[in-house]
């Protein structure tokens, strides 16, 4: 079957045109680049990439297919970081029809055209990626390449994101002695399992619900509590600035991923700032600067802490070591602390996945 001509446009108003492999419908987001060579099914379903237009800088996409849902031993989705597709387009330079994996349910075409997403194969993946490090991302457009686009761009994010991918109620899971309240911002599957292997109970929270009311209304005492990653601005998210800053006021074990590193750096009084292009992908390298040793991480943010207004009791943890941008924060006496990468992984490296064995470490 002869596939339709589809546009990307850029806001900038440059247009790149292929051919559609997903849904065939008019779809915009904010325009990003991830470097992973597999891991579409995880990517896709990250809260984190929730309504942006993913463009995947390895050339070969859907040759592996996409894998039967499943569920795994704590009746989580054992292949999926969520229960939906998040991005608002994927854009490939060469999308394969026919896929072989001993796990494939199904292709990703049918995948996209079952959540009603775009995709755009045949584009020059490599000069996209390359006009998104030296301008930026950018807000686009994919339309109809027979019709143009008015020029008002939706910007996702001007609003609040979380609020749109965060659980709506209170959920508990495992039984284990320890036991952690959660807030989701977007939390990727992989982190609840990383919890829950390792024996630990966990109950998740709304973004914007205070697990220190729940404690009082339950009679009861959580022991740890972390911050998940999640899409967009954490300048959206003063509710859950908030309750992070409370639970720094207390002395019990506070870790935060991604999102949440952003959020325990607003709550100290830092500022956060908008990347040029942001880190996504499974090879970005972060130096720890108590050791000096570089770990290979999986990272997906367009945002960064500014340390310039760290107090003088908190002190960058992790860097970036190719644009020296904060990936991690701790505190120099309390056992508080975060990291900007994914050591949960899904997809990419587990290198850093120890950091979960010594948040529990301290509970």
């Amino acid at each position: 079957m002869k596939k339709q001509s589809i546009t990307l446009t850029l806001q900038d108003g440059s247009s790149l045109t292929g051919k559609s492999f997903g849904a065939f419908i008019e779809s915009e987001g904010e325009v990003v680049f991830t470097t992973g060579m597999v891991g579409y099914p995880e990517s896709l379903t990250d809260p984190s990439f929730k309504d942006q237009i993913l463009v995947l800088t390895y050339p070969l996409v859907g040759n592996y297919g996409v894998p039967f849902e499943k569920l795994d031993e704590y009746n989580l989705s054992k292949w999926f970081e969520s229960l939906r597709i998040h991005i608002k387009g994927l854009i490939v330079e060469d999308y394969s029809e026919i896929y072989s994996h001993w796990n494939a349910n199904k292709s990703l075409a049918d995948w996209l055209k079952e959540y009603n997403i775009p995709g755009i194969t045949g584009i020059d993946t490599r000069a996209l990626t390359q006009k998104l490090r030296d301008e930026g991302s950018m807000l686009g457009k994919i339309h109809d390449a027979n019709h143009k686009p008015d020029t008002n761009f939706y910007d996702p994010n001007t609003e609040n994101l979380v609020a749109k991918v965060s659980c709506k109620d209170v959920q508990s899971y495992g039984d284990g002695e320890k036991h952690i309240a959660i807030l989701d911002t977007g939390i990727k599957t992989n982190i609840l399992r990383s919890f829950l292997k390792r024996g630990v109970k966990i109950t998740v929270f709304p973004w914007n619900q205070s697990p220190f009311d729940y404690e009082k209304s339950n009679n009861m005492k959580f022991d740890g509590y972390f911050f998940a990653n999640g899409p967009g601005d954490p300048k959206t998210l003063d509710e859950t600035v908030n309750i992070m800053r409370e639970a720094l006021n207390q002395t019990k074990p506070v870790f935060g991923i991604c999102l949440g590193n952003q959020i325990m750096g607003r709550a100290v009084g830092a500022k956060t700032y908008k990347l040029p292009y942001g880190h996504r992908g499974q090879n970005q390298a972060c130096i720890d600067l108590r050791t000096g040793r570089c770990y290979i991480t999986s990272q997906n943010h367009g945002y960064a802490v500014d340390p310039k207004k760290l107090p003088k009791d908190w002190a960058v943890w992790f860097e970036n070591a190719n644009d020296g941008s904060v990936e991690g924060l701790r505190h120099k006496s309390k056992p508080h602390f975060s990291v900007q990468f994914h050591p949960e992984a899904c997809p990419g490296p587990t290198d850093t996945d120890y950091l979960f064995d010594e948040f529990i470490a301290l509970l």
